[in-house]
C-alpha cells in the first residue's frame, strides 16, 4: 500500500522498486530494520532533525512498511541530512535509521542518483585531496564556495586564514596546502584499496571528470608499484 504521495511522477514505478530490492537485498538491511513503535526517540536525538526537516523514525517508518514511492523521495531529498553520527541507534527496538541511511546512500551513488551528484559535488576536493596527499581537508580548503553548508562562518574563517594558520601548532601542519606529510608507500596502500574495493567505480558514478583524473594518477602509481594487473 502506498501511503507517501508520488513526487517524482516522470520516474516509473518498477525503477523505484528496483532500487528499493536493491536496498533490502543488502545484508546490512535486516539487522538494521525491526519495526517501529513511534516512540521517537530516535528523532530526539538525532543533530540533523534539530536544523532540517528530517526525520529517522520517517526513514524507518518507510523502509518497515515497503513504501516503494515514499522511500524514492527519501533517496532524493532525505538521506543527505543524515550526519551519520549514529545517535539513533538507541532505539528500544534495535532498529538503526543512520545505518539504513548508509545503504540507502550506496544505492543513489552506485546508480548514479541525481541526489547523490548534487550531494556530494562540494566533496570532490576532498576526495581528490585524500588522493593527492593523502589528507582529508585542509586549512586552505575552508572556502564558502566549496562547503556552504559549513554556515557563514566559514567565511570569516577564510578572510582571516593567515592568522588562524599562525594559531595552529607548526609540528602538525606546516603549510596551508597539506596538513601534514603522508609517506608514499601509505598512498600506494590507500590506491589499492580504493581500487580493490570498487570505491572507484562509485566515484565514476558520482563525478566522471574526476574519476579520470584520480584513475591517471593512480594507475601510474600503482604501475610503479608492481601492480600491473589492475
Amino acid at each position: 500500500m502506498t501511503l507517501a504521495p508520488n513526487s517524482y511522477t516522470e520516474i516509473p514505478y518498477e525503477e523505484k522498486k528496483r532500487l528499493f530490492d536493491e536496498m533490502r537485498a543488502d545484508p546490512r538491511y535486516q539487522d538494521h530494520l525491526y519495526g517501529c513503535y513511534e516512540c521517537g526517540i530516535c528523532v530526539a536525538a538525532c543533530p540533523s532533525a534539530r536544523f532540517y526537516d528530517f526525520s529517522p523514525r520517517k526513514i524507518a517508518q518507510a523502509l518497515a512498511r515497503q513504501d516503494v514511492e515514499l522511500i524514492y523521495e527519501q533517496l532524493n531529498d532525505d538521506i543527505w541530512n543524515c550526519s551519520q553520527c549514529f545517535s539513533c541507534t538507541r532505539c528500544p527496538r534495535g532498529n538503526n535509521p543512520g545505518g539504513l541511511i548508509t545503504v540507502m546512500r550506496e544505492v543513489a551513488v552506485n546508480n548514479g542518483l541525481g541526489s547523490a551528484r548534487d550531494a556530494l559535488e562540494g566533496y570532490g576536493r576532498v576526495v581528490y585531496k585524500i588522493m593527492g596527499t593523502g589528507t582529508q581537508v585542509s586549512p586552505d580548503m575552508l572556502q564558502p564556495n566549496a562547503f556552504p553548508d559549513w554556515g557563514p562562518h566559514v567565511k570569516e574563517i577564510s578572510d582571516h586564514l593567515d592568522v588562524w594558520r599562525r594559531a595552529l601548532p607548526p609540528e602538525t601542519l606546516h603549510t596551508t596546502t597539506t596538513a601534514w606529510q603522508v609517506d608514499d608507500r601509505t598512498i600506494t596502500e590507500l590506491y589499492f584499496i580504493w581500487h580493490a574495493t570498487g570505491v572507484m567505480e562509485m566515484i565514476e558514478e558520482v563525478d566522471e571528470g574526476l574519476y579520470e583524473i584520480l584513475n591517471d594518477v593512480m594507475e601510474d602509481v600503482l604501475e610503479d608499484a608492481g601492480f600491473d594487473d589492475l
